[in-house]
């Protein structure tokens, strides 16, 4: 009886610090202080920083952190082009010429950095194929 009473509570133990390491994880993603995530999981400053140290904590923390990355691009993605449409829209004579010249200025701006990016994501993938002709064994997305 004893036994089982033992392995129950390291069950508990160990779902206890799951808990508590992905409050920790979701604290330090949404950019709280260490300080801060560490109270919000209900635990202490040192651990949370023990934590820190751990490789497959940093890993799991770099995980969270690009998938939120991921959803948040893919979502302003999405919204792109209602975003355009509106900013469009604001260049209307209708509108005070304040607003006008912003939305153009916005207009603008936004559209060269979106024509860079492509531009060097072209280059790049003339270099990767460039490399891949010159070596066949090199695998591009895993260097």
């Amino acid at each position: 009886m004893a036994v089982a009473a033992e392995a129950g509570k390291r069950r508990a133990v160990a779902r206890s610090r799951k808990n508590a390491d992905e409050a920790l994880l979701r604290g330090l993603a949404c950019g709280a202080t260490v300080d801060g995530a560490a109270r919000a999981a209900g635990i202490s400053a040192r651990t949370a920083h023990r934590r820190l140290k751990e490789d497959g904590f940093q890993k799991r923390l770099r995980d969270m952190l690009a998938e939120m990355t991921k959803r948040t691009t893919g979502m302003l993605t999405a919204a792109g082009m209602e975003a355009s449409k509106t900013l469009v829209a604001l260049l209307d004579s209708s509108n005070p010429a304040s607003v006008r010249r912003s939305a153009a200025d916005t207009i603008l701006g936004f559209g060269l950095k979106l024509r860079e990016a492509m531009d060097i994501e072209e280059r790049i993938t003339a270099l990767e194929a460039k490399a891949a002709l010159a070596d066949p064994t090199h695998d591009s997305m895993n260097p």
